[in-house]
């Protein structure tokens, strides 16, 4: 019996105090897996919400940073020939989903040359062209429209509106009448030119 006991001791422990320390360490080992297992279950649910979020941040991010390399580029055509006198053109292709920025020199307006093309972007899924609405009341979704810029600023003035990855509506604006070139949240309406009919004298 003394032999039985002795194969149940700790060392350094003796008698019925060594049984009772072996159960009270086997049930702590088994508490603490439960523990860790809580532990790791808690651990994925924090790493699948942080992923989440720091996926949504991202598409927000290059959402901004498409509209702003598209409106950088809106606002150098404009500004590069005020000041050099020379002509450039923004094409925006909503079928595409491209822009691209050139310098025109030739008088054939419907060819771009390699040497002409100073920028060019993708919109993307997350950033996406819906349509085109220029001042004079033409509209597009399936073509490209074509704003052209020259000394005294834009030869027609409207608005390109993009939507963000939760299907919310941006607009750029480009105001004939001004060289700034803006972003607004939402549909927005531009005016639009009168006809002689609508003037009052």
């Amino acid at each position: 019996m003394a032999e039985g006991n002795r194969s149940l001791q700790w060392p350094g422990l003796s008698g019925r105090g060594s049984v009772c320390a072996y159960r009270a360490a086997g049930r702590y080992s088994a508490f603490t897996l439960a523990e860790s297992m809580v532990v790791l279950v808690i651990f994925s649910l924090f790493t699948i919400m942080a992923v989440g979020n720091l996926r949504s941040v991202l598409m927000r991010n290059s959402f901004k940073a498409r509209v702003h390399n598209f409106v950088s580029s809106m606002q150098a055509a404009v500004t590069a020939a005020a000041q050099t006198g020379r002509r450039y053109e923004v094409t925006v292709d909503p079928v595409e989903q491209r822009y691209l920025l050139r310098e025109i020199t030739t008088s054939d307006l419907s060819e771009v040359l390699e040497e002409e093309i100073i920028a060019e972007g993708d919109f993307g899924e997350n950033c996406r062209v819906a349509y085109v609405l220029f001042d004079d009341g033409e509209f597009t979704d399936r073509f490209r429209a074509k704003f052209r810029a020259g000394r005294s600023g834009w030869n027609f003035g409207g608005v390109i509106v993009l939507l963000d990855e939760d299907e919310q509506p941006y607009s750029v604006v480009v105001n004939r009448l001004s060289n700034i070139v803006r972003l607004q949240p939402g549909e927005v309406e531009i005016m639009m030119p009168r006809t002689k009919e609508e003037m009052p004298f």
